[in-house]
């Protein structure tokens, strides 16, 4: 039985620039931990870990070719994580 849904496969050559941004953005991340920039480092950290994270979910796990229900899953997914991590942030601050 042949399935008539057409599958979106990504080539070698996009998973091999997917994971050379990734090697980038990790020693990026590493050299900002290196470098004292005060009240933007965590800010700067979170952003390249939000970027390898967008890599890797849509590139990765293929979210960018799955049905509008994963995406709904993952967008719920991250917006908890951002109320956690406001949450956090407010009982952190009042300490």
């Amino acid at each position: 039985m042949e399935n008539s849904e057409t599958k979106h496969i990504n080539g070698y050559g996009v998973y091999i620039v997917v994971w050379v941004g990734l090697l980038v953005l990790t020693s990026l991340t590493v050299s900002v931990a290196g470098i004292n920039l005060e009240q933007y480092t965590l800010f700067i950290a979170l952003t390249i870990a939000a970027v390898k994270s967008y890599l890797v979910i849509t590139i990765f796990m293929h979210i960018k070719f799955d049905d509008p229900i994963f995406k709904l899953f993952i967008i719920v997914s991250i917006l908890t994580l951002f109320v956690i991590f406001v949450l956090t942030f407010i009982d952190y601050s009042f300490r």
